[in-house]
């Protein structure tokens, strides 16, 4: 069904990622050992992520079961609608496996090769983010406002670098942060997170480098429905590739040009 009826199933599939939520925080900092895994260098699965992953597929099968599903931990349910629930049970893992609250769940609708939904839920700092094309992104219930224009002078910048990227490649974008754009930063470890406080206006811009469609899809349908843009090429986004990218106000893509160029 197109995104604009979501408003009759909007208070399901809300409280469907909120019952998903309690699901995490009913594990959060009382994690046993045997439930953590690593799936690389500073890349954890924890029973929780597959728990509320099941959670979510099954949940989105009930509400939309035309609409096909893909998620972190092996989520892949085909659909027939041209539209695909986008699922990162929890982004973040490693904060949460650590005690940091800085850890969300996202989901985001991916329809026609574009990003159209999104939900971000972040239970320990009891903040949930939602919107879309055809509905006006609120956080916590409160309507959000468009961007506003970029002050060079206070301006923040979140960041996320993966750990498998080269160093060198790492160190390239901080420099740039730094010397070119003379920006601050921040680093939550969660891309969900940083797409939570860039639409909340918290932070001017986002740069994530090596990430993955789920970490992203919610967030970015949110902050594209307050007016911001993105650098993800979208005719050929493939759902395992790893995104390099930058997203903000326009004005705050043209300081960052220089960076996007040698990102293609």
């Amino acid at each position: 069904m197109p995104i604009d009826d979501v408003s009759q199933p909007f208070a399901a599939l809300e409280q469907l990622v909120r019952k998903a939520g309690l699901l995490a925080f009913g594990q959060f900092r009382r994690l046993a050992g045997d439930s953590v895994h690593m799936k690389g260098h500073l890349d954890l699965v924890t029973a929780a992520d597959r728990e509320v992953e099941r959670f979510l597929t099954d949940g989105l099968s009930r509400l939309f079961p035309e609409d096909g599903v893909f998620g972190e931990e092996g989520a892949a349910v085909a659909g027939t609608s041209g539209r695909t629930w986008i699922i990162d049970p929890i982004d973040g893992t490693l904060n949460f496996v650590r005690g940091s609250e800085q850890w969300a769940l996202s989901v985001g609708l991916l329809h026609d090769g574009l990003p159209e939904f999104g939900i971000i839920h972040a239970p320990a700092r009891d903040q949930t983010l939602i919107g879309g094309r055809e509905l006006r992104p609120a956080l916590n219930g409160r309507p959000l406002e468009p961007s506003v224009a970029l002050d060079r002078s206070s301006a923040v910048v979140a960041v996320s670098l993966n750990p498998a990227l080269p160093a060198s490649e790492r160190l390239a974008a901080m420099e740039f942060i730094m010397a070119d754009a003379r920006m601050a930063f921040r680093n939550y470890g969660s891309a969900a997170v940083s797409l939570l406080e860039l639409a909340a206006g918290q932070v001017d811009g986002y740069v994530g480098l090596g990430l993955s469609t789920w970490d992203v899809m919610g967030g970015l349908a949110i902050i594209r429905a307050l007016g911001m843009e993105d650098t993800v090429d979208w005719t050929c986004l493939d759902l395992s590739s790893k995104l390099k990218f930058v997203s903000g106000p326009g004005a705050f893509l043209d300081v960052f040009a220089p960076m996007t160029d040698r990102l293609r």
